[in-house]
């Protein structure tokens, strides 16, 4: 009798701990549904044409006759805001400045309205400024896996979601992580524009994982890959001669240092258009 009762205790237990996790993922899809539908409510209720004049007026005739990071600047918006409210464009053209400035808190505060107001366009844009300028890695990962559910993968600033997702990674040193992701968006790239179209700043950090976790004869051949298009990447060359005296090839090495050093006075180092404003992950500063 006892063994019976104890049988049944051990069966009721798992009938309940079964049943709470069906009502927690019917939770999770419902709060996911849930705010789907009210960003579209929220998109489906914008009078686009309307919202278009005062772009025109506050920005085009406004905003953008001043210098960017001028108080005139954002004045204009403010006016903008004040008739509508609801522009997401708006708020971007807002935060835009301020996180160039480097104020990543207030701005990103900016573009959270942004992306309550359009969600499709400005949430990657959101994601790639807390990977690249706020380095909130975490935060990145959370907003880029957001945006491959709602919308798939895409690209932002010239790269894929999973580029920066495992960049993200990379720089909280979750290296297997990181090198799983750049290796599916490796494959991904290849089949989808070949080999031979491959960016090079993707092949550097697929590199440098791979130099992370001590792979340092493919970590070399990711780097040539990177060389052979972009032949003056300093970064590439550095890192590429740290590999090399870790495989005791140390003549070698020195070749690479002196190239790495001459390209690097010379400016050929990492050359997105951000990077202006913000030191990318493992870039090397020469002067």
């Amino acid at each position: 009798m006892q063994h019976f009762e104890k049988k049944l205790r051990t069966i009721i237990k798992i009938i309940s701990i079964s049943l709470i996790a069906i009502v927690f993922a019917c939770n999770q899809k419902k709060t996911l549904s849930n705010d789907l539908t009210e960003n579209q409510s929220t998109e489906t209720n914008i009078d686009k044409e309307k919202q278009q004049k005062i772009i025109d007026e506050y920005l085009k005739n406004g905003a953008w006759r001043y210098q960017m990071y001028s108080q005139e600047w954002q004045w204009e918006i403010d006016k903008g805001l004040e008739k509508d409210s609801t522009v997401a464009y708006l708020w971007q053209q807002k935060a835009m400045p301020l996180l160039k400035m480097r104020k990543y808190e207030i701005g990103i505060d900016y573009l959270d309205k942004a992306v309550k107001y359009d969600r499709q366009r400005w949430q990657d844009y959101r994601a790639f400024i807390k990977c690249i300028f706020a380095k909130r890695y975490r935060e990145a990962i959370a907003d880029f896996e957001d945006c491959k559910k709602r919308f798939g993968n895409g690209y932002v600033m010239d790269h894929t979601y999973d580029f920066y997702i495992g960049l993200s990674h990379l720089q909280l040193n979750e290296f297997e992580k990181a090198e799983q992701i750049f290796k599916e968006d490796y494959d991904y790239q290849e089949q989808e524009f070949g080999k031979d179209n491959l960016h090079h700043l993707d092949l550097f950090y697929f590199g440098i994982t791979k130099y992370e976790l001590k792979k340092y004869q493919e970590a070399i051949d990711l780097f040539d890959k990177a060389l052979k298009i972009y032949p003056k990447f300093s970064d590439v060359q550095l890192y590429k001669a740290v590999c090399l005296r870790k495989l005791g090839k140390y003549e070698e090495a020195k070749k690479y240092d002196v190239l790495a050093e001459q390209n690097g006075r010379a400016g050929n180092t990492i050359n997105e258009d951000n990077a202006i404003y913000e030191m990318y992950p493992y870039q090397w500063k020469w002067k």
